[in-house]
């Protein structure tokens, strides 16, 4: 017995195919879309970095303005004067130059007598302790230039350690802990970072210039992605549908022989 399947029962339009093919190309096309605005958004914010970590220094007065008005004073250039409280500082676990050990965050005492936490740069593990390094605990008035950085409103991820407290090891800048570690009134505290330039320190510790700014932007890639999808899913339909066409035009399907 033959059993023969007619042409225009075998091939019949593909209706479903045709809504979940248009269904995903929207979807990819939004998603390469999205990709292009975060580009954009990324250009706007590495130049508007650039722009920053290039502007001539600012009074500190003047960067806690932009504070009171944005909250984000992420990469400003300041300039500050005041006197280093070096038995307070604070030390936060990193790595520089392929060595592990610890950035000093040091309050600098202002004339008004609040203070403002200053990261003054990378001393290596081993000189953690401030009697191994005593040339760089600068005594007296000194005028530090730098950038500013915005505080963490909490810790930034589950997988980074608590701070250690007990060992004075911080995993993350807890600004208002390190205030309350060195005896700090929070009223009395400038609400944001700065991070000391590459000015050398007697003795050559702390190291200082150690602000880190990588702002990846793969944007492009993602949208060249997605739209190339979107346009192998178009080929791929229309390869489809052309082979169905030329069978219900004429071409005999195959026919079961029994």
């Amino acid at each position: 017995m033959n059993d023969i399947a007619t042409p225009a029962k075998r091939q019949r339009f593909p209706w479903i195919t045709l809504v979940l093919g248009t269904i995903v190309f929207a979807i990819l096309i939004a998603l390469g879309t999205w990709q292009v605005e975060r580009l954009h958004w990324k250009e706007g914010l590495l130049a508007e970095i650039e722009a920053r970590t290039h502007a001539a220094p600012a009074p500190l007065a003047e960067i806690e303005k932009v504070w009171e008005t944005k909250k984000d004073v992420d990469y400003r250039t300041v300039t500050v004067t005041g006197r280093l409280l070096n038995d307070k500082e604070q030390h936060f676990f990193a790595t520089y130059d392929g060595y592990s050990g610890f950035y000093l965050y040091t309050p600098l005492m202002l004339d008004d007598g609040r203070a403002v936490f200053v990261n003054r740069g990378f001393v290596p593990y081993d000189r953690k302790n401030a009697a191994t390094r005593p040339e760089g605990e600068v005594e007296g008035t000194v005028t530090i230039t730098g950038l500013a950085r915005n505080p963490l409103s909490a810790k930034p991820s589950s997988l980074v350690p608590d701070n250690d407290l007990k060992a004075n090891i911080y995993y993350w800048k807890d600004l208002a802990t390190m205030a309350a570690q060195s005896g700090l009134a929070a009223d009395r505290l400038v609400p944001f970072f700065i991070d000391a330039d590459k000015t050398p320190n007697p003795g050559g510790l702390p190291v200082g210039g150690v602000t880190i700014i990588d702002l990846p932007n793969s944007h492009l890639q993602y949208a060249v992605t997605w739209y190339g999808l979107a346009a192998t899913l178009v080929a791929i339909l229309a390869i489809s549908f052309r082979r169905r066409y030329k069978l219900r035009g004429g071409t005999r399907p195959e026919v079961a022989q029994h």
